[in-house]
């Protein structure tokens, strides 16, 4: 039996988490979860929202489920991702952007995956003020992290007979910087002659993205574009409630939803699971449990198909009644 780690989070993580559980148990599968709390809510017993044992127990499981943990803004504590990210070396974030059964949106047929560099660029935090009245961040961009982003996107294009991968850099000014994520794009990709290769200014592949999203394939880029066109293309399908993520390393991966923790609607029993389930799912392909992440996927594509969704995405089902509908559609 496979142990994973499994962090509930806060705000709405928990009664998220309780829902993918017992839809993983429903459909067979027997996992050891080794429960670890974080976030806002064990600050005060342990003076911080990632205590060293969350840590040591992704390391030694080597793969974590991940529900949403609050982040100030303005202040207060680092990002706990961030700490995960860089603590871990969780170097890869990848972010499929696809079109869900039955939920309506602007696009049809969008099947892209943004690849974006997860440890430096300016989330190395690395910042300070040079007096009362100015700021001054650092961006950190090395050859041997885009190198291995580079080449994580082009092996995962590959893998997953992918047409092209697409660099996107603001390497026309940010030219030192982004023009060595550009230049190890470039040369890592000469080792994929049979992948096509493209190249974009980052505000053009906006522009380009709301035109037509179904033009992309696989998008690799440094860590601050990569979080915010990835929440732009999750518009694209529905929004961060359906949008799944994993943060991959060379000794672990941690497999969560992007949106946030929602503390409005924390124990409403309003909380859609669906990204969480899906991240899940991505999670049991990672540790070779495919069958059974196939059979929960067509569950959810078919409680979808029926029209039985959670407030936000039109529906009136609760947390635990969308739950339970899946769960139906197992057997």
């Amino acid at each position: 039996m496979r142990t994973v780690t499994l962090i509930k989070g806060d705000g709405i993580g928990p009664e998220i988490s309780d829902a993918v559980m017992r839809i993983i148990e429903a459909s067979g599968l027997e996992i050891n979860w080794d429960i670890q709390s974080a976030g806002v809510d064990v600050i005060q017993e342990e003076g911080t929202p990632l205590p060293a044992r969350v840590l040591e127990s992704i390391k030694v499981n080597q793969v974590a489920l991940k529900a949403p943990i609050t982040t100030p803004i303005g202040m207060g504590y680092r990002s706990v991702n961030v700490q995960l990210r860089k603590a871990l070396d969780l170097y890869a974030n990848v972010r499929p952007c696809k079109n869900l059964p039955n939920i309506k949106t602007r696009y049809d047929n969008v099947d892209l995956v943004i690849i974006r560099e997860n440890t430096e660029d300016l989330y190395a935090g690395i910042e300070h003020r040079i007096d009362d009245n100015t700021a001054e961040s650092i961006k950190i961009i090395t050859r041997k992290a885009s190198e291995r982003i580079c080449r994580y996107a082009f092996e995962y294009a590959a893998e997953h007979k992918r047409k092209e991968v697409c660099c996107v850099t603001k390497a026309n000014i940010c030219k030192l910087s982004d023009g060595l994520f550009l230049d190890c794009f470039r040369q890592v990709g000469l080792e994929f002659p049979k992948i096509k290769q493209k190249e974009l200014l980052v505000d053009n592949l906006c522009m380009q993205l709301v035109q037509d999203p179904t033009a992309f394939d696989v998008l690799v880029m440094p860590n601050l574009y990569g979080d915010i066109v990835s929440d732009l293309t999750a518009g694209f399908i529905g929004g961060l409630g359906v949008a799944q993520g994993a943060n991959i390393g060379k000794y672990g991966a941690v497999f969560e939803p992007v949106h946030g923790s929602a503390p409005d609607i924390k124990g409403k029993n309003k909380a859609n699971p669906t990204a969480l389930l899906l991240s899940a799912i991505d999670m049991l392909h990672y540790i070779g449990e495919d069958e059974h992440a196939d059979k929960i996927q067509k569950a959810l594509y078919k409680t979808l198909e029926e029209g039985s969704f959670t407030e936000d995405l039109g529906g009136n089902l609760k947390t635990t009644e969308f739950r339970d509908a899946i769960i139906m559609n197992l057997k």
